[in-house]
């Protein structure tokens, strides 16, 4: 009878002829941030993802925050994709994307790096799980609205550089005042008082060619 659970317990983990693998237990790294004046979510995203992970079944092996501008640089962020690099985690949990990325070039970077690396991200909000072939076919569109805001971008940047040159604004880094003297100087001999032309640059050129 032993002999005969033992045989049975084999064959149910086999199937097909092939040996059926337990799931393997996914570390997560935990991403929350918030803005200065607004630090009272980030219990909300916190419980929310350790929430989330448990119903996954994963392990927390590493939870960071962040408190700043969104144009300010992401230490924190960028400590968890150094856990990516090193292997430490298998998952990248967020509770929205916005809290992940600073633009949508951003963003998709940083996920093209951690799919590089193997590593699998989430984000709770948007249902965006790149865990699941669904996920990535969906971080594909991602990659159309990074090409079509730098485009964006692009083009406002050509359209402000012609609209300064047609009124006659000069463009490029503005001259020095060692470079300007000569006309400095001209307008102090028009009358125009030291005061009105401004830096203190500008006046000790004024000072030093007086007779």
């Amino acid at each position: 009878m032993a002999a005969r659970r033992a045989s049975q317990k084999a064959k149910s983990t086999n199937v097909f002829g092939q040996s059926r693998k337990r799931p393997k237990m996914l570390r997560a790294g935990l991403y929350a941030r918030v803005s200065t004046n607004d630090q009272q979510t980030l219990p909300l995203q916190n419980r929310a993802m350790r929430e989330y992970a448990a119903r996954r079944g994963w392990i927390i092996a590493m939870q960071v925050r962040e408190v700043g501008s969104g144009a300010a640089k992401r230490e924190a962020r960028e400590r968890l994709i150094e856990a990516a690099r090193r292997r430490e985690i298998d998952v990248v949990l967020v509770w929205r994307l916005d809290r992940w990325g600073r633009s949508v070039t951003d963003l998709l970077a940083t996920l093209q790096e951690l799919e590089h690396l193997g590593v699998g991200f989430v984000s709770l909000t948007e249902a965006l799980d790149l865990t699941t072939p669904v996920g990535r076919a969906m971080a594909g569109l991602l990659a159309v609205f990074a090409e079509f805001e730098k485009e964006i971008l692009s083009e406002r940047t050509r359209a402000g550089l012609a609209h300064a040159r047609q009124n006659g604004i000069r463009l490029g880094r503005p001259m020095t005042a060692g470079l300007q003297a000569a006309e400095i100087r001209k307008l102090h001999r028009a009358g125009v008082a030291k005061a009105e032309i401004g830096r203190t640059s500008i006046r000790r050129i004024l000072t030093a060619h007086q007779p």
